[in-house]
């Protein structure tokens, strides 16, 4: 179940940061706006996970996931969205 929640840009009082390069393209949380944030289980929950919505400058968005050890998303990860694919997440 996820928790759509406002966001502050701290997450136990950091930002989450990373870049990744995909297909010659920089995508950078730092230099993205936030637009929506997902999270399911709670903080310390290995389960427990987060996705956040970015939009680049230039209108590109992208997904950066991250999560526990027993998460779908193990590792923190920056995932490329199309504007259908996002609209579709942000409804789901």
């Amino acid at each position: 179940m996820f928790s759509k929640q406002p966001y502050n840009g701290l997450e136990n009082g950091r930002k989450n940061t990373m870049k990744k390069i995909i297909c010659k393209v920089e995508y950078d949380t730092e230099a993205a706006e936030l637009v929506m944030k997902k999270t399911g289980g709670v903080p310390g929950d290995p389960a427990g996970y987060e996705e956040s919505l970015y939009k680049m400058p230039d209108g590109k968005l992208f997904l950066y996931v991250n999560g526990g050890p027993e998460s779908p998303y193990t590792e923190e990860n920056i995932k490329r969205m199309s504007a259908a694919k996002a609209e579709e997440w942000k409804n789901a």
